[in-house]
Order: structure tokens, then sequence, then C-alpha cells
């Protein structure tokens, strides 16, 4: 996945400007504080897959660790 829990809204937004919609989706303010923080934990992992469809990423497009 090239988008990750570690991310700001504000800062995937900047570069992926096609995932605002699915930060008003899901009431996710463009703050600089990480998803980790802002997004409780069951609904994070949903988010992150959403977020990595619209940008065309997987876990099959990265390596782990790199």
């Amino acid at each position: 996945m090239i988008i990750q829990s570690n991310m700001s809204p504000k800062a995937i937004v900047e570069v992926w400007g096609n995932t605002i919609d699915v930060f008003k989706k899901y009431n996710i303010p463009l703050a600089e504080k990480t998803l980790g923080t802002m997004v409780e934990a069951n609904a994070l992992t949903p988010l992150l897959q959403e977020l990595n469809a619209i940008v065309g990423s997987s876990t099959t497009t990265c390596i782990e660790g790199g």
C-alpha cells in the first residue's frame, strides 16, 4: 500500500487530490495529524483500503519495508 496510517489527510490530498471525496465521506478533516491518531482502529483498515484503491495501489504494488 502506498497510503499508510502514518500519513496525514492533508498530505495525502496534496499528492492524490482524488482522495478528497473519501475524506469527506468519512467526515475526516484535512488536518496534519496522522490517520492513525485521527481514525479509530476498526475504521482505519477499510479507510486505507479505499484510499489505496482510488490511487491504484495494493499490497502487491509494494514490497514489505520498501
